[in-house]
């Protein structure tokens, strides 16, 4: 005898994925900080610093820093980690991590700051330290006066009639 399925049964969903849970993020990004850290070349300061972004894709980049003997051609970690997720078309940030292997926490520079808040507005920053201890915070409490586009027009627009 065959069975028919009655017309009002729907089909079984298949169960969405769970999201990965903060904690399994924040273990990603550490692990790739870490990874990226040894890669760094500082050979002036011969301090390595590594960071990595989570993508709201879920994709991590990471990036150390390069060092150049003119040290305003100096890549940091954290530029270096979003300037790789830019390139590879990411636009919108989840969180990023930085170390620099030491028992201290390492913030980003103000530089980072600024291309931070420009790229990936006002996202949790955490940061390991050598004991993988960490402490985050949101980037708003790390660059509380941001320059802002909007604030850039009004500038250029000011500096446009001066000269007119």
């Amino acid at each position: 005898m065959i069975s028919k399925k009655k017309p009002t049964e729907k089909p079984k969903k298949k169960p969405k994925k769970k999201p990965k849970s903060n904690e399994a993020a924040v273990g990603q990004l550490l692990s790739s900080a870490f990874k990226a850290r040894r890669h760094a070349y500082a050979p002036y300061s011969n301090h390595r610093v590594g960071a990595a972004v989570l993508a709201a894709s879920g994709k991590i980049y990471s990036s150390g820093n390069v060092e150049n003997c003119c040290y305003a051609l100096t890549i940091c970690a954290e530029r270096g980690a979003l300037y790789h997720a830019i390139a590879a078309g990411e636009h919108r940030f989840k969180a990023l991590a930085v170390t620099n292997g030491s028992s201290d926490f390492v913030v980003p520079c103000g530089v980072c700051r600024q291309v931070i808040w420009e790229l990936a507005g006002d996202i949790p920053v955490t940061m390991f330290n050598r004991s993988r201890r960490n402490r985050t915070v949101p980037l708003s409490v790390l660059y509380p006066l941001p320059y802002k586009k909007k604030a850039k027009r009004r500038l250029m627009k000011h500096r446009m009639k001066k000269r007119g």
